[in-house]
């Protein structure tokens, strides 16, 4: 971008049709301070991160974009230290906030400052009410809007890398400013259905989900084939994943990068007494042993101490509950025709693992499927459209 200068800190101001956008590179605290406070006034705010998150287990911020049509800024976290004044801006609840398929920005979020932005909207999910599909990108929809060929080729780039080229910065600045354009055309639509407020819901079920604590107890059910474990080895299975997950916390790396699933699960079948019975196990990984052998000998010989009663336990796998592929289609034929009287397909209305989530409710099953109290189809606008009706239906026996 020919008119970026980066030492200075300020993009400098450039027409936009016939608005003026200001363009910012913000790189000082005082200057954050102060943009911050113009941004206070905005109805709206486009707000965009850039991050790398490649052999770490949180994503490390490289970029924040933010844009209320008048003020288009790219604000450096590299040299600012204190985010707080952009921070105020996410969680006040006088600005609606607009982002495109949020959910990684959530996790920049709330790992950065713990943040959880208030009067926010996923354009994505808004895009999927007025049936777009569930997962439609953000160039798509520039395209969709705009007829505008968006350049992605810097999506992967290292964002935590200074300084930042031109076709950085241009790629960065796009991610808000055609975001901001095309948000008054969505909402347009939207309000001439009756979908924007799910779409607002929707978006606050993901932001609670995200910001909600994990459950370091239920961590053993997302070890790939846990099911077939009996308590025993499910109470090894729970100890060794709690240990790499608060290993990878420390260490600040992928859970797998700590130790393999199919390594802990060979582990917690076989209890193995040394390192060298370690590595005799089919499907452990090697290298697993040969850097964790030591610590895992540890946690298994620990929870080899626990007592029957405090076992985890067995998990039943939902499709092995009599009749469950035949239930799941009456469920999910009885969603595509509420979909089909309200002109949603049946995805956008319950996803398979949200089917499944409520029949595992339903039956009564341990069956790892939900780490959560909330029943997605129970709740909100789901609940509103089909969650009562098909509660009666389930409790009739599916009829």
């Amino acid at each position: 971008m020919s008119n970026c200068d980066v030492e200075t800190g300020m993009l400098k101001k450039e027409n936009v049709k016939s608005t003026h956008l200001e363009k910012h590179y913000i790189k000082d605290p005082q200057s954050l301070i102060e943009l911050c406070r113009r941004y206070e006034q905005s109805e709206m705010l486009a707000i965009d991160t850039e991050f790398v998150r490649t052999r770490t287990l949180y994503p490390k911020l490289g970029l924040l974009q933010i844009n209320n049509g008048e003020h288009l800024a790219l604000i450096d976290p590299i040299h600012i230290d204190d985010l707080s004044p952009f921070w105020q801006l996410l969680s006040n609840p006088n600005i609606v906030k607009v982002l495109h398929a949020c959910s990684e920005d959530l996790e920049v979020f709330l790992t950065a400052a713990n943040c959880k932005p208030v009067n926010l909207i996923d354009s994505q999910i808004m895009m999927s009410f007025l049936g777009h599909g569930l997962s439609i990108g953000y160039a798509a929809m520039i395209k969709h809007y705009f007829d505008i060929e968006l350049d992605k080729s810097e999506s992967r780039t290292d964002w935590t890398k200074r300084p930042l080229s031109e076709k950085q910065l241009r790629y960065a600045q796009a991610d808000v400013e055609f975001l901001y354009r095309a948000y008054p055309k969505i909402l347009t639509e939207i309000q001439d259905t009756p979908w924007l407020v799910a779409a607002q819901q929707e978006t606050q079920l993901l932001i609670e989900k995200k910001f909600s604590p994990i459950d370091t107890e239920q961590l053993h059910r997302n070890v790939k084939m846990s099911w077939r474990l009996n308590p025993k080895q499910l109470c090894l299975l729970k100890a060794l994943a709690i240990w790499r997950y608060e290993q990878a916390q420390k260490r600040d790396m992928p859970i797998g990068f700590i130790a393999k699933d199919n390594t802990l699960l060979g582990l917690a079948q076989h209890n193995p007494k040394s390192i060298g019975a370690m590595a005799n196990i089919e499907g452990v990984d090697v290298l697993d042993i040969r850097h964790k052998g030591k610590a895992m000998l540890a946690v298994l010989n620990q929870a080899s101490l626990i007592e029957a009663q405090h076992y985890p336990e067995k998990i039943v796998r939902l499709d092995e509950y009599p009749g469950y592929k035949q239930i799941f289609k009456k469920v999910k034929n009885f969603i595509a025709d509420i979909g089909e009287q309200s002109g949603q397909t049946v995805e956008n209305l319950a996803s398979k693992k949200q089917i499944n989530q409520f029949l595992a409710q339903h039956f009564k099953l341990n069956d790892g499927s939900n780490n959560s109290d909330v029943i997605d189809i129970m709740v909100d606008w789901r609940f509103d459209l089909f969650g009562k009706r098909l509660q009666e239906f389930a409790n009739n026996d599916f009829k």
